[in-house]
């Protein structure tokens, strides 16, 4: 997704750290950190561990949607 602006029509299913921090406009450290207090729950995917995050979940942060139960 380089150079693309996220949009919220088009969001994927799971998206990556950085695509949330800009969704949210926040640091992607910011996010990080919120997943580790539990506001918004990473799913790690790889050997590598890399954190993928709900659509549902960035855009209840949003105040868009309802949170749904896992």
């Amino acid at each position: 997704m380089a150079n693309e602006k996220i949009s919220l029509d088009n969001l994927p299913d799971l998206l990556t750290v950085k695509e949330v921090a800009e969704v949210l406009r926040v640091s992607t450290l910011t996010i990080k950190r919120w997943g580790k207090r539990g506001k918004l729950p990473a799913i790690r995917i790889n050997s590598r561990g890399d954190r993928r995050y709900k659509k549902e979940a960035v855009l209840w942060l949003l105040g868009i949607t309802q949170k749904s139960n896992p």
